[in-house]
């Protein structure tokens, strides 16, 4: 199973997720819903970076399956916006393929 976890502040502002494990939906190779979210997460990152200047902190383990993002300053507008829908497409994964697949979870920090 994928696990997503979203840090926000106290106040509701994104600090960065952390996206960890392999789907396990099919081999490798053939996992839908893996690809998927590895498209919606890499998507995100770069488009924060390239689309709206954001300054993150970006650690991945491949062979671990774990991407962590650490947002080190609060995000534009385009980068909130960036956020949310990439959230709302993971959640729609979630829903579509269910929690054995993948889980999105919010955490405060």
């Amino acid at each position: 199973m994928t696990e997503i976890i979203i840090r926000k502040s106290e106040n509701g502002e994104y600090q960065g997720f952390t996206c960890k494990g392999h789907s396990g939906f099919a081999v490798k190779g053939k996992d839908i819903v893996c690809a998927s979210v590895s498209v919606l997460v890499i998507n995100a990152i770069n488009s924060m970076e390239k689309l709206a200047g954001e300054d993150m902190e970006i650690e991945a383990e491949e062979t671990a399956g774990i991407i962590r993002c650490r947002i080190k300053r609060t995000l534009s507008e385009k980068g909130k916006l960036l956020m949310d829908s990439m959230i709302l497409g993971l959640l729609q994964i979630e829903e579509q393929y269910g929690k054995k697949y993948l889980v999105v979870k919010c955490k405060e920090v």
